[in-house]
């Protein structure tokens, strides 16, 4: 579901309305603070979109990203 694009590890993922993308974006907002990882990301209704690099490392996909992405997608899994 991930692809790596332009120095971002970028996915999109889509729920059945925009409560449950809400739901799904406070979940991952306390993984990512935890993480000290805070994701570049946009919702509209029920498409929620991640567009991840580390800021630190230059604008690069690190193992950061990659960490924070494999959260998001255990997150998402409780929701199909």
């Amino acid at each position: 579901m991930w692809k790596e694009e332009n120095n971002q590890l970028k996915a999109t993922f889509k729920f059945k309305d925009f409560t449950e993308a809400f739901a799904f974006m406070t979940e991952v907002a306390f993984h990512a603070e935890k993480m000290q990882h805070h994701p570049d990301w946009h919702n509209v209704y029920n498409t929620v979109s991640f567009a991840l690099n580390t800021h630190d490392a230059g604008g690069k996909v690190t193992e950061k990203d990659h960490k924070l992405a494999g959260a998001i997608d255990k997150v998402y899994k409780r929701y199909q």
